[in-house]
């Protein structure tokens, strides 16, 4: 299977990462969203992250400039009509994925690869609102995404393996490592990261200590590079909750259910760095 054009569903922070990364990777990305104000958003960061790519003699003015001319910017979902991958990069509500994924169907030409950027919703519900559940895949790219080498792979029960192997390739010329795992609530990555942020919820929330010694014995004693409330903060303790709530719905196990304090700060507009405040303040 040969991916040539890209089109990538959203112009927010992760939509342009990707799009950066394809066209810096020699593809043509189309970059599709649903207001015209977001897509010129989108292409100004990407223009800011190229020109400090060249400021810093990590990139060529050239090859900076080639990567640009490379996008292009649509409001129109049937603008990636001719796409050979779609990657969507929308927000994670769960319909709306359903939604878009059902329009993506009757849009794209039908070997088109649909790929979600979904961090936890199921690659198998998303590829059910479609009628080519063999050619939708997880690729869960990580944040900044042009700086971040992973990309987290996720197969669904009928994901064809050429696709998967489409997919791997299409990561590696971007510059990433794609690793594989099967469809399962909260895949690898949120199953593992999102129930450690949880339980250093719980230690504060039990007073066992203050939020600069926990996430200063994280870092300095499990070399970890920012402690887990603050990656709590970056995330957005909103999408920790729901991470949360999927990984304990789908588990089905209390082990997963999310601290009392998490609910609490979520339900008080303590979202960490987006709302100016979480467990610290910014």
């Amino acid at each position: 299977m040969s991916i040539q054009k890209i089109a990538v569903l959203g112009a927010g922070q992760m939509g342009n990462g990707i799009t950066q990364v394809a066209a810096c990777a020699g593809y043509h990305v189309t970059m599709i969203d649903i207001q015209q104000e977001y897509v010129e958003n989108g292409m100004a960061t990407i223009t800011k992250s190229l020109s400090k790519l060249v400021s810093k003699d990590r990139m060529s003015q050239e090859d900076a400039d080639s990567a640009l001319s490379r996008i292009s910017i649509s409001v129109d979902r049937a603008s990636a009509s001719d796409a050979d991958l779609v990657v969507e990069a929308i927000p994670e509500i769960p319909e709306l994925k359903f939604s878009t994924f059902a329009e993506l169907d009757s849009i794209c030409k039908p070997d088109a690869i649909l790929a979600s950027n979904t961090s936890s919703i199921s690659i198998n519900d998303i590829a059910a609102a479609t009628s080519r559940p063999n050619k939708v895949i997880g690729m869960h790219f990580m944040n900044p995404v042009p700086i971040m080498k992973l990309v987290e792979v996720i197969n669904g029960s009928e994901t064809e393996s050429a696709v998967t192997q489409a997919v791997i390739e299409a990561s590696e010329k971007m510059g990433k490592t794609a690793l594989c795992c099967n469809d399962s609530p909260g895949f690898v990555s949120n199953r593992i990261l999102c129930p450690m942020i949880n339980e250093a919820i719980i230690t504060l929330q039990e007073g066992v200590a203050e939020p600069e010694a926990i996430d200063g014995i994280m870092k300095l004693g499990m070399n970890h590079p920012i402690g887990p409330l603050a990656l709590a903060d970056l995330i957005g303790n909103d999408t920790v909750l729901h991470i949360m709530n999927v990984l304990h719905q789908g588990l089905g196990d209390d082990k997963y259910a999310p601290a009392k304090l998490l609910i609490e700060m979520v339900d008080s507009g303590k979202l960490g760095r987006k709302s100016g405040e979480g467990f610290y303040k910014y």
